[in-house]
């Protein structure tokens, strides 16, 4: 049985589990690949790709240029003030101009509709980037590394601490439920998730503000307190959080020696996590991060050169 293609990557909640663990084994094949050859099949030779970024990062841009590089194509930047996108051009004119130059499009924005209107008005696939509502690149990043550091996810239990309403927690959830992994949310009071949104969603989540809710768990995850475009809120968040500090105290208050950290980064170190904890051998924040590279690649192979999606298993 086939899996069928995606068109765009856009959320986690549109892909199926055979096509999310389709991706998974592409970026493990690609990985592989690489580490045995020292090198990826140009499978993607002649091919471009328009990187769009009203946020800045490194990345998602290095992951994504370095990605088109090693598999024969190309990537160009477009910086905010060469698009102004939907403020001095609109998004769907954008979309048609860029899918007459390229073959694809990754856009990393503020407000998730522009990825919708993107994917809408053009013709080539867009892989959202990162939008205030989802970063679903980062889900797929996280849930390979889980899978390549502690084995199947199926049946084990990560706990997210800090932030549990914003993009990184919705997306991880998503994609946890698409591999049967529970998520427990261990977040203060105006600060957890969207209860009608995870009325929504078949996972298994369990919602918190006691930190034990982090006893037993496999893995740890944080993210920073303040997000981009939240600056105005540092101060009051500063006055709630530290307290879900990820620190050698809160991983031992697991019960798990064998317990792993991750953390999307960029990690403002002393706040959400210490040195101790990033730094240790607990902590998978730099494969974590390597592994976008590795993720990013799937996600080409598949929408820009037409590799097909393997059955998880086969």
């Amino acid at each position: 049985m086939s899996i069928p293609a995606l068109t765009h990557f856009v959320d986690i909640q549109s892909l199926s589990k055979e096509q999310f663990w389709g991706l998974l084994e592409l970026a493990k094949e690609l990985k592989d690949e690489r580490r045995r050859l020292g090198q990826n099949a140009p499978i993607l030779a002649g091919k471009s790709l328009a990187l769009l970024f009203q946020k800045a990062s490194l990345r998602t841009r290095v992951s994504f240029e370095m990605g088109m590089v090693q598999l024969g194509g190309y990537a160009f930047f477009l910086s905010p003030q060469e698009i102004g996108l939907g403020k001095r051009e609109s998004v769907a004119d954008v979309a048609r101009v860029l899918s007459g130059y390229c073959d694809g499009i990754m856009a990393r924005v503020f407000d998730h509709a522009h990825i919708i209107e993107l994917a809408e008005w053009g013709s080539v696939p867009v892989i959202n980037g990162l939008s205030d509502y989802s970063h679903p690149c980062q889900a797929l990043t996280d849930i390979f590394t889980i899978w390549e550091a502690i084995g199947d996810p199926a049946g084990k239990t990560l706990a997210y601490v800090g932030d549990g309403s914003n993009n990184v927690a919705t997306s991880l959830i998503t994609a946890a439920e698409k591999v049967d992994m529970a998520v427990r949310v261990v977040s203060p009071p105006g600060y957890q998730p969207d209860p009608a949104w995870l009325a929504e969603v078949d996972a298994d989540v369990t919602v918190t503000d006691d930190l034990d809710g982090v006893a037993g768990v496999d893995a740890l995850y944080t993210d920073v307190w303040t997000s981009m475009g939240q600056e105005a809120e540092t101060e009051a968040r500063l006055a709630v959080f530290p307290p879900y500090q990820i620190n050698e105290a809160l991983v031992e208050r697991t019960g798990n020696a064998e317990v792993k950290v991750l953390h999307c980064l960029p990690a403002h170190r002393g706040e959400e996590i210490t040195d101790a904890v990033a730094d240790s051998e607990s902590s998978l924040l730099f494969p974590q991060a390597h592994n976008r590279l590795h993720a990013q690649k799937a996600l080409l192979a598949h929408l820009l050169g037409g590799i097909p999606l393997e059955i998880h298993g086969d």
